[in-house]
């Protein structure tokens, strides 16, 4: 297995050059009469059943996904991959039939096989690879895998009833172990989802990436189109279900069935993958010519309790993970709030790369929403993972069953009534005009909206302030003057030594009133 890193790295390529996004038919291929797949023998299908053969094979010997051919598919390079595209001709439809499916061929990056099926009235059939289904160069090194080869993930195209050419626009891709991608309300992919996260950057313990083996498509209804998909690792085995709506943006109901034969550290429920290189907080100098670059700028929490916490992310220099404790969390999710394309000038979209809200579903319990902060110095690299690690120990014969739904859209599905932070920027502590003491660093926060907008005229809202070590001072708040209602900005000081995170809270209140999220920030002296 290539190691995340790796995979994510091809991803972000393949999606900056069309690969994931519009691969589409040319005319020529879209004027071809419709073909017809070739499909297995029939076998009985439900959820229940599905569920059944994952608490089976937790018993059994792990067995690894099919790689066919290994020798083929290590010469389908990036650029090779690049070359093969998916005749349209032959995507798969059941159900209501909006919702075209079509599939990502096996390379170099995708070496193991997924058995996709298509399920109509209780049955499934394997969808029996064939390389008809793909338009290859003649001399193209794929043309040598065998039938039955396999598939290495499949997306899901636009309505053919909709405005946008089918052909050409996908709104949900699965490819690689267990991620699965979708796009926002502002039609642009980003960040991904995975089925889970085993021991992601825990000491002294390699990550473990089970595979989605087996994927069950259909049959559509108008509620959307049901995905039923096979989790297995050498330690895991799991069923999912999956509801996939296409709406204003994209909304997943996910109900998981997960069983363990290994133990974990870090058992992450529902994670988040995605990458934060840098922005308005911190930037090398002249690293890149662009003034931020990132999927997500924050990591959005609404307690179980009812409190609303942003922590802005960061590129730490060494591996970072924080935990916040909370018991049967309302949701989280990795946010990209900064939708101003002045602040990106880059034309792959950062400006419009969705933000991915966690609705939990029932008592989710104890447990902790970690996030974890990688190195980057690329943004190829996806450095950051949100998810929800649960207090109830991942070890042998463990079960675990969790409900929730996800959120692809621009903003949170239910943004908070309080003024919401939009900016943290970092500077050299003191006056101007004086000598900069050393060891001092200068923080703005920018804080928007909601009680901040009515505000009486000569009313100032109050800094509320804590921080793990270390002492504040030249502490105040004062409007930004930029026309915008209910724009404040709360500035201070921080005096801190030795080279340890300082952790931070921030909030702003006035006579009492809480007007704001809490901050949450973990600066790195440098």
């Amino acid at each position: 297995m290539i190691d995340d890193t790796d995979r994510r790295s091809f991803l972000k390529a393949a999606a900056a050059t069309g690969a994931l996004g519009a691969m589409g038919a040319t005319d020529a291929v879209a004027q071809r009469a419709p073909g017809r797949l070739d499909l297995g023998p029939p076998e009985p299908f439900s959820f229940e059943r599905l569920k059944e053969t994952a608490r089976r094979r937790i018993a059994e010997p792990f067995r690894p996904p099919s790689q066919p051919d290994s020798e083929i598919t290590s010469k389908i390079d990036y650029e090779a991959w690049g070359k093969i595209s998916y005749n349209t001709d032959y995507a798969l439809t059941t159900g209501a039939g909006r919702f075209p499916v079509e599939f990502f061929h096996l390379g170099k990056f995708f070496k193991k096989s997924v058995r996709i099926y298509a399920v109509e009235g209780g049955q499934a059939r394997e969808v029996l690879y064939n390389p008809k289904y793909f338009d290859m160069p003649a001399d193209s090194i794929a043309r040598q895998l065998p039938p039955g080869a396999g598939f290495a993930g499949f997306r899901i195209q636009e309505p053919k009833d909709g405005p946008l050419d089918w052909r050409k626009n996908d709104w949900v891709a699965f490819l690689g172990a267990s991620y699965f991608r979708a796009i926002g309300e502002l039609r642009q992919y980003g960040l991904s989802a995975r089925g889970v996260a085993l021991d992601t950057w825990a000491p002294d313990r390699p990550e473990e990436f089970p595979d989605f083996t087996n994927v069950y498509i259909g049959p559509e209804t108008d509620d959307g189109l049901p995905l039923h998909l096979l989790l297995e690792g050498p330690s895991i085995v799991g069923a999912f279900r999956i509801l996939a709506k296409r709406g204003k943006g994209v909304v997943m109901d996910i109900d998981c069935s997960l069983h363990l034969r290994g133990s974990f550290v870090r058992f992450g429920i529902a994670p988040l993958t995605s990458m934060y290189w840098f922005s308005e907080t911190k930037k090398p100098t002249a690293v890149d010519w662009r003034p931020e670059v990132h999927d997500s700028d924050g990591l959005a929490m609404w307690t179980g309790r009812g409190e609303r916490l942003w922590r802005p992310l960061n590129n730490p220099d060494r591996v970072m993970a924080s935990a916040f404790s909370d018991e049967n969390p309302k949701g989280f999710g990795l946010l990209q709030r900064d939708r101003n394309f002045d602040h990106y000038l880059d034309g792959v979209f950062y400006d419009r790369r969705p933000s991915v809200w966690i609705e939990p579903k029932g008592d989710w319990g104890k447990g902790t929403i970690q996030l974890v902060e990688i190195p980057t110095d690329d943004e190829i690299h996806d450095n950051i993972v949100a998810m929800w690690v649960p207090a109830k120990p991942a070890v042998p014969g463990a079960s675990f069953d969790f409900s929730y739904r996800l959120h692809w859209l621009a903003d949170e599905p239910d943004p908070t009534p309080l003024a919401r932070c939009v900016a943290t920027r970092l500077g050299n502590g003191g006056q101007p005009g004086k000598p900069r003491p050393r060891g001092v660093r200068k923080f703005m926060v920018e804080f928007l909206g909601g009680p901040l907008e009515r505000l009486p005229f000569g009313a100032k809202p109050e800094p509320v302030l804590w921080s793990s070590r270390g002492s504040f001072s030249y502490i105040y708040t004062e409007a930004v003057f930029d026309g915008v209602p209910g724009h404040w900005r709360a500035q201070f000081d921080l005096t801190v030594e030795g080279a340890d995170p300082v952790e931070m809270r921030l909030f702003l209140a006035h006579k009492g009133e809480t007007l704001s999220e809490n901050w949450l920030y973990q600066y790195h002296p440098f």
